[in-house]
């Protein structure tokens, strides 16, 4: 059975346009409590929300579905998309809820569930979940005797902070290091600068005044160029950028350059592999990730697992076959070791122990191999034709006439969004103007196909 409500990453859209309705999400708050009402015990939820004005909206008509099948609700406020899967866990709750459309504009908004051990719901769960909804929700009311409560967790932003401490190197400060964060005026607007400032850094926070329209607006790590350029401005040696719920992250070296997630996962992976701490002696990236940095593992003696594209399916392949390290060109980074989700700040915290211990600057520690030429280009297409026009026979006659051009020195990628109404064309080879020009075809045929 097709899936109609929940998408590659939780259930999204426009805010107050369906299924982002307030009528929707106290529907979804209805079933999904049903599906975790199991057993003679109270029954729990923590609901965590990034900075978007729709936030108002949607937590308390989830928190009025929860309360209305019994479950108790733990109300968080804003944090990072893993302060909510952590204190899933911390709490012992049934069930977890993060309110976020990432690194997307104000207008969207999403609805992410964590089961009780914090990880995403499998497609199972969702699709039972999403049935119940379609079936109507009415039966699922208990009795007025039976309705749950819902309280606010006060000190849920210092349990976060006091943990993501925890996953720095016990005995390692950041003293002297001078670091800009971004925080995209959303979710982390107060734990990441916290966390840096009390690890002894000395920090410059950049869009910390969220006011429920400017999340991920002209910054964070979509946006780098205001961090970049603070970095440059104040002499820091490392530019941190978080996107709108914290999961990923884009850094920039001592000199404005920026880095991207490739660069961060062949950090990051050859210090684990080194410490022997990498299990499986492998690094899970997507179809995306450059083949430089397969290049340069391999060179590590380090094996690159390539997940299809979303940091979903780079955790479920690193769940299945036993690894611990993995993450996206696009900065979401998972280190099971700590954390159950991507975590910016965390692999941020990694980074700059590496900066620390090496003792030179960014520019070298996070140059680590030289990227292939690759262009990543999007075009604008309804989501209701978008896998036509991938099976469109002029499409696909200009990939396939790309992918000569390339002459099996190169790869292309052509593929829906799982996020948003786009199709993305990546071509990557060992000539910039090739991989454009072949790019810039496929993008046309997409266009005139599409009649945009």
């Amino acid at each position: 059975m097709t899936r109609k409500l929940f998408g590659t990453d939780g259930v999204r859209g426009t805010a107050n346009i369906e299924p982002m309705t307030a009528e929707t999400a106290m529907k979804l708050g209805m079933a999904a409590g049903r599906y975790f009402t199991r057993g003679d015990h109270r029954h729990v939820v923590v609901i965590g929300k990034d900075t978007r004005l729709s936030g108002y909206m949607l937590e308390p008509a989830l928190t009025a579905g929860f309360i209305s099948v019994g479950m108790d609700v733990v109300l968080l406020g804003p944090l990072p998309t893993p302060a909510v899967a952590m204190l899933t866990r911390s709490l012992r709750a049934d069930l977890g809820v993060m309110i976020s459309a990432s690194h997307n504009p104000f207008e969207d908004n999403g609805i992410k569930l964590f089961g009780p051990d914090g990880f995403k719901l499998s497609d199972e769960a969702e699709l039972e979940i999403e049935t119940t909804i379609l079936n109507g929700t009415a039966d699922l009311l208990v009795p007025s005797r039976g309705l749950g409560r819902a309280r606010r967790l006060d000190d849920a932003v210092g349990r976060y902070i006091e943990y993501t401490k925890s996953t720095f190197p016990r005995g390692l400060r950041l003293d002297g290091l001078k670091v800009v964060v971004d925080c995209a005026n959303g979710a982390a607007y107060k734990t990441a600068p916290a966390v840096l400032w009390e690890l002894g850094a000395e920090v410059v926070p950049v869009a910390i005044t969220p006011d429920g329209t400017n999340i991920n607006k002209n910054c964070g790590s979509q946006h780098t160029e205001a961090m970049r350029q603070q970095v440059v401005t104040h002499g820091a040696h490392l530019g941190i950028a978080l996107d709108g719920d914290a999961d990923r992250l884009a850094l920039s070296d001592e000199l404005g350059n920026p880095i991207d997630g490739d660069q961060i996962m062949a950090l990051i992976g050859r210090g684990l592999h080194r410490a022997g701490q990498l299990r499986g002696g492998a690094v899970v990236s997507t179809v995306m990730s450059n083949l430089g940095l397969e290049r340069f593992l391999a060179a590590e003696g380090i094996v690159m697992k390539r997940a299809n594209v979303g940091d979903r399916h780079v955790l479920e392949m690193m769940r299945r076959d036993g690894f611990n390290f993995g993450g996206e060109q696009s900065g979401h980074m998972i280190l099971a070791d700590h954390s159950t989700t991507g975590d910016g700040l965390v692999a941020a915290l990694q980074v700059l122990a590496e900066l620390v211990g090496s003792g030179k600057p960014a520019s070298q520690v996070l140059h680590l191999f030289d990227p292939l030429p690759q262009v990543l280009k999007n075009i604008r297409v309804p989501v209701e034709i978008a896998g036509k026009i991938l099976e469109n026979t002029e499409v696909k006659e200009v990939i396939a006439a790309g992918e000569s051009r390339l002459n099996g020195a190169g790869r292309l990628l052509i593929r829906k969004s799982g996020t948003e109404p786009l199709i993305r064309v990546m071509a990557e080879g060992e000539s910039a103007p090739l991989i454009n020009e072949v790019a810039d075809d496929i993008i046309a045929a997409i266009a005139k196909q599409a009649g945009v």
